[in-house]
């Protein structure tokens, strides 16, 4: 018996040591995260966290100091530039290294090591784009550039310094949950990083899903469905505005009326799912208004970009002061410099230019090997490269990707059908393949065109900063302390003729290659306008009916319309103006949209506890505030109308791509009667008073339970989350959830369930810069930190946090927490 107690004792011992050594399935060794020393223990705020220090590091060429203010904001504050961005890199990794190495990661198509084999389609997804391929050749180009040379090597040496101090011990707690150890950084890793975000703002398409519509409608059933331009257009470069004389003359192939428009044939492909698109509505608002508009004679500039809110935040707040430029705002952990923000005399932002640069190629290959491909009558040669995934698990999967030279990596195929697409239902009927021709793959350097920004001190500076900015095309806004105001379109985009890249394209010859590139000169420059200001919030940038090329895209136009019509009407502005119309609640579509509706809902047919809800939102604002109930009403009744109007046409496939909400406004202003109201998969003829009561009337159980579970105020049902990166499911307690804010989608505060404004920023070019900001997050990405979301209720209350420009004499303010001297 003692024998056997033994052996008993034994086992459960072995087992033990192995359960709190090795993972069990997707728990971390228990062992080392639960270990008092060693575990997530260590990652709580220590007092030592926020105290005075003196660091030595290696290969600083002179002294400095970062002083960090109350809301841990970085003063940088250095000799020389090298160290400028060298510290940055420091503190950067400090605060955000897990952050940092997990979107490069993502990006490079490499989650299948921290996460394992569940990855791997998302993965082979990034690999099959590009997003590798695309970042090595931008840091061929910005190491060409001395200035973009010399941030990125000093910045990754910033960030290695810091990675080099670090114990086990001392990891985030990520790295303890995946069980996993940084790695050094490098230039690559910047520049998959910002590829990222080439990705997420000029990656978004819609090819195969509009090739399968088109294949249910005809011609000019398509042409309603996906509009082109709108009635209540308000473009970025006013109507009237010249516009130059196209400098590329586009022939429209002889072959594109039966081998690339081919509307409405008999059979449908159900062509290519993708679960993992960018968020379409990536976008943002911007706006600055001249000194003639203001209170105290000087330009206002706002920017709020919308993305997704994530805990860490995207952006990292940070001031850095050389002995040549002193700039503040928001930047991006892993990349030198600031992205969005102002220093002494100028400030500057962005919005989405929404235009469509990732098109797809019908390749075909001699045979199965992929080594050569058919183009203007000849075969030629494929580069194929062999992608290794290592998974966490230890296995190893090998991808075989065929680049073309002529468009671009060999994207789907038979071996990859999209993200997801092998648990799904859903599949390609054909086995084609296709490539894809990407404006991100193009030799470019954003990178300069942000440090040249921080820099800058008149429009001149501007205008030279961003003339080499490739992609993702962006609309770049400028004030000064001089009183110029500017905006324009910037990018390098292909010039297309009209509806060219909305559906996969035949690649034998060059008859449908892009015919050029639209010249610099072509974007054009809205500089001081008569009407004091300019703006922008992603709308079209040009009138369509003048503008010689096609877009392509997606270009919500409520937004804007709703900005310019502010501005249009205001004067002796402040900032406090323009943070109350940044936070604006005001729904315009449904201002335009629901008195249609009313006036076709057959109330007759109501009952009583259906004309209480009527009464609600005949009596409602149109204003998206947190207590309304309108805006619910109004949002989930729209959708089902929108079902009721479009689905029946687009029934015979089950990938295709709904039509915008826009379009449905447009199409019953000008006539109720549109066919597309009819359900064709009836006999009888419905009518819009049918639709609209039909869909109300079934909408009541659905209303009824909200009521009653206290769900039906806006704030409640939209119910905004900012998620932790790794929180797939929405469970972590590293996210947080129903956050009570308004606002959504085509309003100004276009704050939805978990998209928004990533980062506030009101900058008043006063001689003294006033500076307003927030984002909906914190400094520090450690979840265990008082600093890790801190901003977030801040942020969803509408209010703002002054934005400290520092100055050298200003080193002993109070508002200094601590300081670190190197």
């Amino acid at each position: 018996m003692k024998y056997f107690k033994l052996l008993l004792s034994l086992v459960i011992s072995v087992a033990l040591i192995y359960l709190l050594n090795n993972n069990i399935g997707s728990i971390p060794p228990l062992g080392k995260l639960l270990s008092p020393q060693h575990g997530l223990w260590r990652n709580g705020d220590i007092a030592s966290d926020y105290t005075n220090a003196t660091l030595n590091l290696p290969n600083l060429k002179g002294k400095a100091h970062i002083y960090f203010d109350k809301r841990l904001v970085p003063h940088i504050f250095a000799s020389n530039e090298e160290d400028a961005f060298y510290l940055q890199g420091y503190i950067h990794a400090k605060y955000r290294l897990w952050q940092m190495e997990f979107q490069t990661h993502a990006a490079a198509g490499r989650l299948t090591e921290l996460v394992g084999a569940k990855a791997l389609p998302l993965d082979r997804k990034m690999r099959r784009l590009g997003m590798v391929y695309a970042a090595h050749i931008a840091v061929a180009e910005s190491q060409k550039d001395p200035l973009t040379k010399l941030a990125t090597d000093r910045y990754t040496e910033g960030v290695n310094a810091y990675i080099n101090t670090l114990q086990p011990k001392d990891y985030p707690i990520e790295y303890k949950l995946l069980n996993y150890s940084p790695e050094q950084w490098n230039p690559l890793k910047t520049a998959l990083l910002l590829k990222y975000m080439s990705y997420d703002l000029a990656g978004f398409e819609d090819d195969f899903e509009k090739e399968n519509a088109k294949q249910l409608l005809t011609k000019l059933q398509y042409e309603i469905a996906y509009e082109y331009g709108n009635d209540s257009l308000s473009p970025i470069t006013p109507k009237g505005t010249l516009i130059a004389a196209p400098s590329v003359a586009l022939t429209i192939p002889a072959s594109a009326d039966s081998a690339y428009f081919n509307y409405k044939k008999e059979t449908i492909s159900n062509g290519i799912l993708d679960a993992t698109k960018p968020n379409k509505n990536n976008g943002s608002n911007n706006w600055a208004v001249s000194g003639s508009k203001t209170k105290s004679g000087k330009p206002i500039l706002c920017n709020d970009p919308h993305l997704g809110l994530n805990l860490p935040s995207l952006w990292y707040e940070l001031q850095i002061h050389t002995p040549t430029y002193n700039t503040y705002g928001a930047s991006f952990p892993g990349a030198p410099g600031v992205i969005i923000g102002f220093n002494d005399s100028c400030s500057f932002g962005f919005t989405n230019a929404m235009r469509d640069v990732r098109d797809y190629y019908e390749i075909t290959f001699k045979d199965a090997s992929k080594k050569e491909y058919w183009f203007n009558i000849a075969w030629q040669p494929s580069r194929l490269q062999y992608d290794t995934f290592t998974i966490k698990s230890g296995t190893i999967y090998i991808d075989t990707v065929a680049y073309t030279k002529t468009f671009g990596p060999v994207m789907y195929d038979a071996s990859f059908r999209g993200t997801g697409i092998s648990n799904s239902k859903v599949s390609r009927t054909n086995g084609k393949n296709y490539a894809v021709k990407w404006m991100a793959h193009y030799p470019s350097n954003e990178l300069r065109t942000f440090l040249l920004l921080n820099r800058s001190k008149s429009f001149a500076d501007y205008e030279a900063a961003i003339k080499t900015f490739v992609c993702p095309g962006q609309n770049m806004i400028f004030a000064s302390h001089n009183g110029d105001i500017a905006i324009k379109q910037q990018g390098l985009f292909p010039a297309k003729w009209y509806r060219q890249g909305d559906f996969p394209m035949p690649g034998t010859d060059s008859t449908y290659l892009w015919q050029g590139m639209i010249t610099d000169a072509e974007n054009v420059m809205n500089k001081n306008p008569e009407r004091g200001y300019v703006s922008s919030c992603n709308q079209y940038p040009y009138d369509t009916k003048v503008y010689p090329y096609y877009l392509g895209g997606n270009y919500p136009f409520t937004r804007g319309y709703t900005v310019n019509k502010y501005l249009n009407n205001m004067s002796s502005i402040t900032p406090q103006d323009m943070q109350k119309m940044q936070n604006d609640n005001y729904n315009v579509q449904a201002q335009m949209l629901l008195p249609i509706l009313l006036r076709n809902i057959q109330e007759s047919k109501l009952n009583a506890a259906a004309k209480s809800y009527l009464t609600m939102l005949k009596t409602w604002n149109y204003r998206a505030d947190v207590q309304e109930v309108g805006p619910t009403l109004y949002t989930q009744w729209q959708a089902a109308i929108h079902k009721a109007i479009w689905d029946d046409e687009l029934a015979a496939s089950n990938n295709t791509v709904t039509p915008e909400k826009s379009t449905l406004l447009d199409a019953l202003r000008r006539d109720s009667t549109m066919p597309y109201i009819d359900n064709i998969t009836t006999t009888a003829k419905e009518t819009l008073p049918q639709i609209v009561t039909e869909t109300f009337v079934a909408l009541i159980p659905t209303w009824d339970a909200l009521l009653k579970d206290n769900k039906l105020a806006w704030s409640t049902y939209k119910s905004t989350y900012a998620k932790h990166l790794i929180d797939v499911d929405k469970k972590m307690p590293f996210s947080r959830f129903n956050l009570n804010i308004g606002g959504g989608s085509n309003i100004i505060n276009a704050t939805t369930e978990n998209h928004g404004p990533s980062w506030r920023m009101i900058v008043h070019m006063t001689n003294k810069v006033e500076a307003y900001g927030v984002y909906p997050g914190g400094q520090s990405g450690n979840p265990g930190s008082t600093y890790y979301d801190n901003f977030l209720d801040t942020w969803a209350s509408g209010k703002y946090y002054t934005l400290w420009l520092m100055q050298p004499n200003e080193v002993d303010s109070k508002d200094i927490l601590f300081t670190l001297t190197f």
